[in-house]
Order: C-alpha cells, then structure tokens, then sequence
C-alpha cells in the first residue's frame, strides 16, 4: 500500500527590516489576510492530491499577482525604470528545474519558469529569447505598465536619487515611505513556496522583480538552480529570499540540502548553518523556507522579519511578520 503523507506549504515574501512599534494594526492584518488567503488556496490543493509543484506553483502565481510583494504586478523598477523579472521552479521528484531571467512581458513568471522545465531541453532562459519561448508556450503577454505601482515608482526615485545601486534593505537613510510593516526600501523582495504533497514529493518556486534601481541586466539568486531555488526529494526543497549575490556565492538552497546528504544534518541544523553562519560571515542577510521529504518546516532568516505563512494537512494556516 503506497503511504500516504500529510501535505505541507510554505510561502515567504520577503525578508528585511520591520519596525514593530511603527505598524498600525491595519498595516499588518493586510499582509496576514493575503498570505493566509494563499496559503490556504495551496492547501487546499494538495489536500485535493495536487502534486507539490503544483501547490508550489499555484502559491508564487497568487503571490506574483499581489501588488504588496516585489513580484509579477507591484515589481520594483530598475535604474532606468523598467521590469526585469526573474523565476524559477524545481521538482524534487526528478530534479527537473526551469527557471527565466530578465523578462518584462510574461505576467506570470513562474509559469514561464516551469513551462522550460517541462519542455525540458534547457533550465535557464533570459531576455529576448525567455519571452519568445513564453509566447511560443501560448503564456499571457502583457505590456511592461501592468506590473507598475505608484508606490513602486516612488520608491525608485527615492533610491535613484542616492546614486548608488542598493538592495532594499539599504535604504535607512532616505526619505522615509509611508510606514508598512516591512519598509519597503529596505527589505528583500522575492517571493516563493515549498510544498510537500501526500505522495512523499517536495518542490519549491520562486519568482521576484529583484532590486529597486538595480541596473539593467541584473540577475540574483532567485532564478539560479542551486542558489535560490532548489528541490530534492532525497532531502528538501528551499527558496530563498535576501541579498542575492551573497546567497549565489554559498549556493544557499543547495548548500541546506547538502549539509543534510552529506553531513547528516537535520533540516533546522542545515538551516540555521546556512542563514546564522555562512550567510553573515560574508555580510548576507534574508532568509529561507525549507520543507524536508519528511514534513518538517524550517522559516529562517537573520533580519528583523520575514512576510511568511504556512499550513499542514487540514490545520488552519499560520502567518507572520515580525520575528
């Protein structure tokens, strides 16, 4: 009889500084009602028997489509005031993995990230040639303006006006932004979900705008196999969120599930390895979500918070921001 496990989701948001005694009630109860709104929709999906990409898919395709998260519709502008989105996907299953970089006409990116796992031929695509493979695949297209915000734009001429290129967390001494929970010139935004389906399966997305006023051609870890994103069913599936090119430079998401292979470490040892230590020892700061072939849930990260939520089996969801 084959043994049936119970399912798993995780999501996360974003990671940066929060600054508690500045968050009204109301600020906060708008970003915990859409991550358990997503939460919930992954849930109840898997408790449906979909398949953990599914579910993983699913929760960053609702999370890209929420203007409160850098992803999909409410991205971060670059430099030169455009889109670059990146994704990625991993199925632990098989090890399959898909992931674009730098496209600014695919709505949903994730979809456009597992559309080259399933095709199967390459793992990464960018530019010109992701969008055109979007577009061959029948993926909705929509002009650049439709993941633009207001709020976003403002945030770009705040950053711009420094000079310098930073990732959200940097942004302490700028104007100041209308108070949200996670200030949004100074957190990391990427966002992303790992899942563990009733069949033993892990998987994990990830999708991001990356860096407000990065410049043109920028790519971080979201999108990169190994670094951001990864998924093996002999050990778990993660997703990442921080500053990225220090987590390209530890291989964060594999690094989890090495320490777990090849050193026998459990998942909350693996992850806390990764983000307490190898992390900071180089200045990176974020965070992860990392969900083991046996259901244990690892959401670790070295800043002051981290939009996150999560479920098991029919349990009602859990969501939190502050650490």
């Amino acid at each position: 009889m084959t043994q049936t496990h119970v399912p798993v989701i995780a999501i996360h948001g974003g990671a940066g500084t929060i600054s508690a005694a500045t968050t009204s009630a109301e600020q906060a109860q708008a970003y915990h009602d859409a991550l358990n709104r997503i939460v919930a929709a992954a849930q109840s999906a898997l408790l449906a028997g979909a398949s953990a990409i599914d579910a993983a898919c699913l929760a960053v395709e609702l999370l890209e489509e929420c203007p409160l998260f850098n992803a999909g519709h409410g991205a971060v502008f670059t430099h030169d005031e455009t889109h670059e989105l990146d994704a990625a996907v991993m199925d632990g299953a098989t090890l399959a993995a898909g992931a674009i970089a730098g496209v600014c006409h695919v709505r949903r990116p994730v979809r456009a990230a597992r559309a080259v796992m399933e095709d199967g031929a390459h793992v990464l695509l960018a530019g010109a040639g992701a969008e055109a493979f979007a577009r061959e695949h029948g993926l909705e297209m929509v002009e650049p303006s439709f993941f633009s915000t207001e709020a976003r734009r403002e945030q770009l001429y705040r950053v711009r006006g420094t000079g310098r290129v930073v990732t959200d967390h940097e942004g302490a001494s700028m104007t100041a932004a209308p108070a949200t929970p996670l200030d949004e010139d100074r957190k990391f935004g990427t966002v992303g979900a790992v899942a563990l389906d009733m069949h033993g399966h892990v998987a994990a997305a990830t999708s991001t705008g990356g860096m407000t006023n990065k410049r043109v051609g920028r790519v971080g870890d979201s999108p990169l196999i190994g670094a951001g994103t990864y998924a093996d069913d002999r050990t778990a599936a993660v997703s990442c969120t921080g500053s990225g090119e220090m987590f390209i430079r530890v291989a964060a998401a594999y690094d989890v599930c090495a320490r777990m292979a090849y050193a026998g470490a459990t998942l909350e040892a693996a992850t806390h390895a990764v983000v307490q230590q190898s992390l900071p020892a180089i200045g990176g700061t974020g965070g992860l979500i990392a969900v083991d072939r046996h259901g244990n849930l690892s959401l670790a990260f070295n800043t002051e918070g981290m939009y996150r939520g999560h479920a098991r089996g029919n349990e009602a969801p859990q969501t939190a921001i502050f650490a």
